[in-house]
Formats: C-alpha cells, sequence, structure tokens
C-alpha cells in the first residue's frame, strides 16, 4: 500500500504485520483439502495525514460476499441488539406508522434479523445484500431484498423506484468496502435531505487498547476511530452529528450522520471522545507503537497454553468458526494437533475446515459428547452469552478459555 484510500497521502505507517493468511471467511470443503490456499499478507497500516487505519484491497468485495457463510440470526445477543435498536430509533426519530410514512434501507442487511423488526412495526423497509444465499434467506424470511453492492448508482436507482429514506442503517459494513468516498456516495443517495444515516462500526480506540488484533482479517479494508470516521463521512457529503459507544464486537461506534446541508452542530458526545482518541494517542504514531508487542504476547499466552495442556494430556476443543477466529488461529500457526476441532451454530459451516489451519468444524453437539477439558471460545466478544451457553461444561469441570485481551480461563456454574 502507497497511498491512503481515504485522502491520497503518502504517508503510510506500520501498526501490525500479522503475516500471510487465507480469506477468513472461505470456509473449506472437505473436497478442497488437498489443494492449494492462497494467503495474502495481513498488514494493518495507519495514514499519519488523516489516521484512517486501513489494509491493502487484495481481494475484493466480490470475492467474499457473493456467497457468505456469515448469518446473523445465528446469534442471539446480536438479534436482540437489533430488537433494541429498531425500538429505540422508532421513538428516538418519530418513525412510528402513527406518526408519518416511513421508509427504512438497511444496507448489507444479511438474512434480514433487523429489517424484520422495522417490517412487523407496519414500516415499509428494504434491505440491500451483496450475498446471493444470505439475501434469498432475508426473502424467505418476508424481508424484501435487493441483491446488490451499494453504489452511488445502487443508491441513486433505489431512491428513484421507493423514494428516499427516512432512515439509513449500515451495521457492521463500513469496513468492508474498500472504496469508501462511493460507498458513502451511495449513503448519501439513499437517505433524505432531512434523513439520517445509522452507521455500526468497531472502534479503532478499543481495538488498540484491548488487544482485539483477531478482527483484522481482510474482509476490513479499514478501521475508524470517531475522527477519521468524521472525515470519511464528510467525503461523501454526510456530516457526523452524534456518536455513541457500544460494547458490540468488543467495542464499537455508532456513527448518527445527515446530509451537510441538515445536520447542524455535533452533539457534545462526539467532542468527549473525539477527545479519547486524542488523549489515547490515536492522532499521532505514539499510540499505535506498543500495539506490536503486545499482539505477541497474546500468541505467546495461548500457545504456551495449548502445548502445555497437550503434554499433560487435556483436550482442548474450539467454541465458534467466527472470521476473528481464522485470524487468531493463522496468526498462532495452531492446527489440529492443538485444538482437534471447533464447534458452530451455524449449519452453513459443519462438515467444513477453518481456513489456513485446517480444523474441522462441526455441530455444537460434539463437545456434551467429549466433554473435553477446556473449551477454546473464539468469538470472545459474546463472552456473556456464551458463558451461560456453555455452562453445562461444569457438568464434567470442564473451564472455558477466553484468548482476548489476554489469556483468561474461566470456571462455569450450571
Amino acid at each position: 500500500m502507497t497511498r491512503c484510500r481515504l485522502c491520497g497521502s503518502e504517508a503510510m505507517a506500520s501498526v501490525v504485520d500479522l503475516g500471510a493468511t487465507p480469506p477468513c471467511e472461505s470456509f473449506l470443503a472437505a473436497d478442497r483439502l488437498d489443494q492449494p490456499e492462497p494467503a495474502y499478507p495481513l498488514h494493518l497500516r495507519v495514514c499519519t495525514d488523516c489516521w484512517l487505519a486501513q489494509l491493502p484491497p487484495l481481494i475484493t468485495p466480490e470475492e467474499t460476499f457473493s456467497e457468505y457463510a456469515y448469518f446473523s440470526s445465528f446469534s442471539t445477543s446480536w438479534v436482540e441488539h437489533a430488537r433494541t435498536f429498531v425500538a429505540d430509533t422508532v421513538r428516538r426519530l418519530g418513525l412510528d406508522p402513527a406518526e408519518k410514512e416511513a421508509f427504512v434501507v438497511e444496507v448489507a442487511s444479511n438474512d434480514g434479523y433487523l429489517l424484520k423488526h422495522v417490517r412487523d412495526r407496519g414500516i415499509r423497509c428494504l434491505g440491500i445484500e451483496p450475498s446471493v444465499n444470505v439475501g434469498a434467506a432475508a426473502r424467505d424470511a418476508g424481508v424484501p431484498t435487493l441483491t446488490e453492492f451499494l453504489s452511488p448508482a445502487t443508491g441513486e436507482a433505489v431512491r428513484a423506484e421507493h423514494g428516499a429514506a427516512d432512515l439509513v442503517v449500515a451495521n457492521n459494513v463500513y469496513a468492508h468496502i474498500p472504496d469508501v468516498v462511493g460507498f458513502t456516495e451511495g449513503l448519501r443517495a439513499l437517505v433524505a435531505d432531512d434523513g439520517w444515516v445509522s452507521i455500526e462500526v468497531q472502534h479503532l480506540l478499543t481495538l488498540i487498547e484491548e488487544n482485539q488484533y483477531d478482527t483484522i482479517y481482510h474482509e476490513h479494508f479499514q478501521y475508524y476511530t470517531v475522527a477519521s470516521a468524521a472525515r470519511a463521512l464528510a467525503s461523501g457529503g454526510l456530516t457526523l452529528v452524534d456518536v455513541e459507544l457500544l460494547p458490540t464486537h468488543g467495542g464499537s461506534i455508532r456513527l448518527w450522520a445527515r446530509p451537510a446541508e441538515a445536520a447542524g452542530e455535533p452533539s457534545r458526545r462526539v467532542t468527549d471522545v473525539l477527545a479519547r482518541e486524542k488523549a489515547a494517542g490515536l492522532q499521532e504514531l505514539s499510540g499505535y507503537t506498543e500495539f506490536s508487542a503486545r499482539v505477541a504476547k497474546v500468541r505467546r499466552d495461548l500457545l504456551k497454553f495449548l502445548i502445555e495442556a497437550a503434554e499433560r494430556g487435556e483436550t482442548v476443543v474450539g467454541y465458534g468458526a467466527p472470521g476473528k477466529g481464522n485470524t487468531l488461529l493463522n496468526h498462532c500457526g495452531i492446527r489440529p494437533d492443538l485444538l482437534p476441532y471447533t464447534v458452530d451454530r451455524n449449519p452453513y459451516k459443519h462438515g467444513r475446515f477453518t481456513p489456513g489451519t485446517r480444523i474441522p468444524i462441526l455441530p455444537p453437539e460434539r463437545i456434551a459428547a467429549d466433554r473435553p477439558d477446556y473449551v477454546l471460545v473464539l468469538p470472545w466478544n459474546l463472552r456473556a452469552e456464551l458463558v451461560e451457553q456453555l455452562s453445562f461444561v461444569h457438568e464434567w469441570g470442564g473451564r472455558l478459555v477466553f484468548p482476548i485481551p489476554e489469556l483468561s480461563i474461566v470456571e462455569v456454574k450450571s
């Protein structure tokens, strides 16, 4: 990478180099295990002019998202998060059908996990989802869904056919597009001149503070602070007016933006978070220099635990097969000799293997059948939800292992 994709600067500094890994969602079928598997450099850099952290666009969104292995509805806590957001936002923006005839569009709407709550309130809605298989699941669930990638042309076409949106939602997608300016212009094309855009994306501040390096993977092209997100939004004609700090994905920001002509002054919360980011050194290189060393310690600690458990004859299996888990497994060089399998609630992944590390993915019931000594939880961001779901391992004295932000072993209670 020689130039920043947002501002064009050549002033790019290294944050952390995780080596080369396969795309994190390219789960392998059994008949592909003897075939070559491409791997790409995973090297995070930051622009020292606009402070956007970013990866080189070595794979395209079309390669990742035309058929996708992630279905949002398999996370109980994420579905509840969406339900609460819809209820709160309908009140906040006055979108109740009794008050106005509103229109809501969600970009990267996945399997309809969020828009079904909008539909159930009698509010007209449309999902824009690029993955053919996931979009089909949304339509099967009764959520109107267009199979497209968002671009300025897509936004204009949707607006021409359906009208301008009072609210555009873009959760966990703003990091997934290499053309951040074009995508933002697409959001502006969708939203009414007096409408709102709500974006949720992981916060670079917590990523660095909490050693969340496994959320760095090829389908995430950039990592935002509020400062860099405000600049990205402005590139497409949107102005940041409010921000919320969320616990999701280990620490996210919900950005509230409006067309520049309707925006007004930003809230106190925006200025407060900007001050926190500046105090953490994220607008100078000092805030990034120690991250690589802390990442290396996470790797050493996890490998030490797995090797010592194997030498004691204890069994460790995985729980979950998220994209972030594949960054962790590949960076640490974990193979089936240390982690014989992992399980996942998503049937799409059953019988497949993790990219690069070739670890089998099995149904969750396998854990109770095998009664392992430890369960390594790969979606650590769902800690509260999974401690409850996995409480049954207490029956045989099993324990849970969380690798991030630092290695911790948890004794669960039934």
